[in-house]
C-alpha cells in the first residue's frame, strides 16, 4: 500500500504541475514537476471574507504554487500555520523552495482540506469508514474520493471530464512507472469521481473526537 500511495500522491502532483503535451518527448504524462507556480494567473486569489484570520498583505498574489498547487489567502495562511512558514505575506517561499513545496504538499495529502472531512490519505488507504449515504453517493475509499477531497466540484460529480481523467491518467503511469503495475489500481469505480456526490464527512462520533 506505501507505494501505491505515493503513486497516487505523486498522480495529483504530476497532472497539476505538468506541461506535458500530446507529441511532448515520453508523452504528456512524462512531465509532471515541471511548473511550480501558476504561469498566467487570471486574478490575485485574495478572498476579504477571511481578513481578519488570514489578511492578504498588500501586494501580495496568492495564485497557485507548489507540488499541489495552494490557492487563496486562507489555504497559504492555514498551511503556513502548520508549518511554522509565514506563506501569508510571504506565498513565494513556495516557488523558492522546493523542500517547502513538498511540504505544503504532503500536509496538504495527510490532513483534511475541510473540516468534518477525511484526509486524501485516509480516503486513499482506507482509514475512513464511509456511511450508507456515502456508499449511495458512491464516495468509496479509493483515488477518485482523494479527487473529491482534493478538488471537489472542479472535476467531480460532472461525468467522464477531460481534467478528472488526466489526474487519474497520471496515476496510472505513475504506478507503471515503479514497477506496480496499473492493474493494481482496483476497479473503475474506485478510480473515478464522475458521477460522486460533493459532500463528504467524518461520522458524527469522530468529529467529536477531533473537536
Amino acid at each position: 500500500m506505501q507505494m501505491k500511495e505515493i503513486a497516487a500522491f505523486l498522480g495529483h502532483v504530476g497532472s497539476k504541475t505538468s506541461c506535458g503535451y500530446g507529441v511532448a518527448t515520453g508523452g504528456p504524462l512524462a512531465w509532471g514537476l515541471c511548473y511550480n507556480k501558476e504561469m498566467s494567473p487570471s486574478q490575485d486569489y485574495c478572498d476579504d471574507y477571511f481578513k481578519l484570520t488570514y489578511p492578504c498583505s498588500p501586494g501580495v498574489q496568492y495564485y497557485g504554487r507548489g507540488a499541489l498547487p495552494i490557492y487563496w489567502n486562507y489555504n497559504y495562511g492555514k498551511i503556513g500555520e502548520a508549518l511554522k512558514v509565514d506563506l501569508l505575506n510571504h506565498p513565494e517561499y513556495i516557488e523558492q523552495n522546493a523542500t517547502l513545496a513538498f511540504q505544503a504538499a504532503i500536509w496538504q495529502w495527510m490532513n483534511p482540506v475541510k473540516k468534518g472531512q477525511p484526509s486524501a490519505h485516509d480516503a486513499f488507504v482506507g482509514n475512513w469508514k464511509p456511511t450508507k449515504n456515502d456508499t449511495l453517493s458512491k464516495r468509496v475509499p479509493g483515488f477518485g474520493t482523494t479527487m473529491n477531497i482534493l478538488y471537489n466540484d472542479n472535476v467531480c460529480n460532472q461525468g467522464d471530464i477531460d481534467s478528472m481523467n488526466n489526474i487519474i491518467s497520471h496515476y496510472l503511469y505513475y504506478l507503471d512507472l515503479m514497477g506496480i503495475g496499473r492493474e493494481e489500481a482496483g476497479p473503475h469505480e474506485l478510480l473515478t469521481c464522475a458521477e460522486q456526490n460533493l459532500s463528504i464527512h467524518l461520522p458524527p462520533l469522530l468529529l467529536l473526537l477531533l473537536d
